[in-house]
C-alpha cells in the first residue's frame, strides 16, 4: 500500500512525486514529453541556457505541450562556469517561471561546473552563488559533490536541498559514493536528492533505500531504446525504494536463520 500522506517538502512546496526528470538528450520533443507523463514526476528542470530566445512561438519545444497545472518547473544554471555566470541563469529562470504562468515559483537547481572534462561541480562557486541566491529570496537545490562537509555548509546558508552526484554527470555508473551519501543523509535537516549518475532504475531503487528523499535523472531516461517505458520503470523504482527504506529492511546476520520454526516440530508430525 502506498503512502500517499508521505510528501517530499522543498521550501513551501510539497510533492508527491519523488523522481524528478531532466530535459535534455533526448532523441525527438515526443519522447521528452512521454517520458515526462509516463514517469508521473511533478518537478521538471530545464537548463535556462539552452532554451530557445522566442519560446512562445517555438512549436517544437516540450515546454509548450506540458501542463503547468501539474508540473512544477525547476531552471538550471547548467553551462555556468562562474557563480556570477549562474546567477543570471537563476534569474532567467524565475522570469521563465513567470512566462508559464508560475510566479512564485523561484527554484533554482544550482549548477557552477568549471571542468570542462568531468563536469564536476565547482564547490567555492557553489557556495557564492548560494549565498546571493538565498539573500534574493530564491529556493536553491545545489548540486555538488558527495561532500558530507559542503553539504552541511550549503545547508547552514539556508539552501532547501542538496543534490550530491551519484557518479559523474551521464556517465550512467550508478552510486560510486555510497558511503559519502550516507553520511550526507544521516547528518543533513533538508532533503537530499541523488543527482548525475544513475544509469537504470536497480540504482535508482538503492539509492531511495539509503534514505535519501528523491532522484533526478535525465540521461538514463533520454537515452534509453524507450524512454517513455524507462521513465514509467524509474516511477515505480523510486517508489518501491522509498516504500522499502520506510518498511525498514531485516537485520543482516553473518549465520544463516531458518525461516520455518524449528521448536515443536513433532507436534506438526
Amino acid at each position: 500500500m502506498e503512502h500517499n500522506s508521505d510528501k517530499l517538502i522543498i521550501g513551501n512546496k510539497s510533492f508527491t512525486s519523488r523522481l524528478m526528470l531532466g530535459t535534455g538528450k533526448y532523441k525527438t520533443t515526443k519522447d521528452g514529453i512521454d517520458s515526462i507523463r509516463s514517469s508521473d514526476c511533478e518537478i521538471v528542470t530545464v537548463a535556462i541556457r539552452r532554451l530557445p530566445t522566442n519560446l512562445k512561438h517555438d512549436t517544437t519545444n516540450f515546454l509548450n505541450h506540458l501542463d503547468w497545472d501539474k508540473h512544477w518547473l525547476l531552471p538550471n544554471t547548467a553551462g555556468s562556469q562562474t557563480a556570477d555566470e549562474a546567477i543570471r541563469m537563476a534569474f532567467l529562470g524565475h522570469e521563465l517561471a513567470c512566462r508559464i504562468g508560475q510566479e512564485d515559483n523561484f527554484f533554482v537547481k544550482l549548477e557552477v561546473i568549471s571542468d570542462p572534462k568531468y563536469l564536476l561541480p565547482d564547490p567555492i562557486g557553489t557556495l557564492k552563488a548560494a549565498e546571493f541566491l538565498i539573500k534574493k529570496g530564491f529556493t536553491v537545490l545545489p548540486y555538488i559533490n558527495a561532500d558530507p562537509m559542503l553539504a552541511l555548509h550549503l545547508e547552514d546558508l539556508g539552501c532547501a536541498t542538496v543534490m550530491p552526484l551519484g557518479s559523474p554527470i551521464g556517465s550512467g555508473q550508478g552510486l560510486t559514493n555510497l558511503t559519502n551519501i550516507q553520511i550526507i543523509v544521516e547528518n543533513a535537516q533538508i532533503p537530499v536528492i541523488v543527482d548525475a549518475g544513475i544509469g537504470t532504475t536497480s540504482e535508482a531503487t538503492m539509492a531511495m533505500e539509503l534514505g535519501v528523499d528523491g532522484v533526478l535523472l535525465n540521461t538514463a531516461v533520454a537515452q534509453a531504446k524507450n524512454p517513455a517505458q524507462m521513465a514509467y520503470a524509474m516511477n515505480l523504482g523510486v517508489k518501491a525504494g522509498r516504500l522499502t527504506y520506510l518498511a525498514g529492511r531485516m537485520e543482516k546476520k553473518y549465520y544463516a536463520t531458518a525461516s520455518s520454526p524449528l521448536n515443536d516440530i513433532s507436534t506438526l508430525l
